[in-house]
């Protein structure tokens, strides 16, 4: 007969996934992993599979719940020009608050650390950026549909001038205590939308 599985394995995700984005894959070891969740080495991996594995699915769960605040704030009813100012402008915000500012994103953390030799992590930030590209077009494109935006403005070019800035900004308030920093570089982003 099957043994029951003694632990939660949804929140045993959310662990790691806290565990990996305040510290990072590589330097998450195993044996961090079991003393944080509380889960033998064998049932871990019974679970999970690897290390590798873990991790790859504890983005997929952040991923999954950054993006939908996003759905909901970028395609909304209504004007489009200043759903795209108060994303960018929150980003900025996110960047600073200091009780972010040392963990910063999980995506932009997995680009730095990983895509650049992980072609399973590269593909998963390459989503995480097509998506948030595609919602900042489409409210780009609703925008100039309805009047908020120059006619001769390039939607596309505009979402991943955007999407550029936003995970910048990520980088810089993870390393930077000065908030005026982010604040300023979107302001001057967003004067570009006018």
């Amino acid at each position: 007969m099957a043994r029951t599985k003694e632990f939660d394995p949804d929140a045993a995700l959310q662990a790691a996934l806290e565990l990996f984005w305040r510290r990072g894959y590589e330097a998450t070891s195993m044996a961090d992993l079991v003393a944080h969740l509380g889960i033998g080495r064998a049932s871990l991996y019974a679970t999970f599979g690897s290390k590798h594995e873990l991790y790859l699915k504890a983005l997929d769960r952040y991923q999954a719940g950054s993006d939908a605040p996003l759905v909901r704030e970028l395609s909304g009813p209504g004007p489009a020009l200043p759903a795209v100012r108060g994303v960018v402008r929150r980003f900025a915000a996110e960047a600073t608050a200091e009780e972010r500012r040392l963990t910063g994103c999980f995506v932009t953390n997995t680009a730095a650390e990983l895509a650049p030799h992980d072609p399973a992590a590269a593909r998963r930030v390459e989503h995480s950026w097509d998506q948030l590209e595609t919602l900042l077009r489409a409210a780009l494109v609703r925008a100039q549909a309805q009047g908020e935006l120059a006619a001769d403005r390039d939607p596309l070019a505009l979402a991943r001038m955007l999407l550029v800035l936003m995970q910048g900004l990520r980088v810089v308030g993870k390393a930077s205590s000065d908030p005026a920093r982010a604040r300023d570089a979107a302001e001057q982003a967003l004067a570009l939308l006018d």
